[in-house]
């Protein structure tokens, strides 16, 4: 825009202020989506920051000053821009509803206090058989080869007797069967 600014109770006409946005609105965005990752929504709020510090300081717009508006714009868009990252930056990151509804849910030290202490007394009524596999298997991280050998059974066995092991824990544990499978 290279015709004076006019002012209204020290600000920019509305007409002046649209005339800027069609002619720098296009470039003043692509400069901000840059600037702002591709986030359109943040790129589009900071363009009309920008075109309320214009329309707050018509002082800056006069043509006699430069031969362009665009570089002030450009210039402040930058700096809104800067100045946003940072603000953000200082903030704890924001956390949409989608992510929260997804997000796993991790009890507490007395939940798994509690059920470790549930899981101990249920094991206490396996048969001795089934519990040295079960021992070694899951609690040890022993593979079936590894259990097979150490118990002097067949890796058949083995397989058998955790199946039926974990069988029994779900009948005594019935509220932590869904973590069993």
């Amino acid at each position: 825009m290279t015709a004076g600014i006019t002012l209204t109770n020290g600000t920019t006409a509305e007409h002046e202020l649209a005339a800027l946005q069609r002619e720098h609105g296009r470039p003043l965005f692509a400069l901000l989506l840059r600037l702002c990752d591709g986030d359109r929504q943040r790129a589009e709020d900071l363009v009309q920051e920008t075109l309320v510090r214009a329309w707050q300081h018509p002082e800056a717009l006069r043509a006699e000053n430069f031969d362009s508006v665009r570089p002030w714009l450009l210039t402040v868009g930058r700096r809104l821009a800067i100045d946003a990252r940072r603000a953000r930056q200082a903030r704890p990151p924001e956390v949409g509803d989608a992510v929260l509804e997804n997000a796993r849910v991790i009890s507490d030290h007395a939940e798994r206090a509690a059920a470790m202490l549930d899981v101990r007394e249920a094991v206490k009524t396996l048969t001795p058989e089934h519990r040295e596999v079960l021992v070694l298997v899951y609690f040890q991280g022993a593979s079936v080869a590894e259990a097979a050998t150490a118990l002097g059974i067949p890796p058949g066995t083995v397989k058998s007797r955790a199946f039926y092991a974990l069988r029994a824990l779900r009948r005594v544990l019935p509220g932590y069967a869904s973590d069993m499978r």
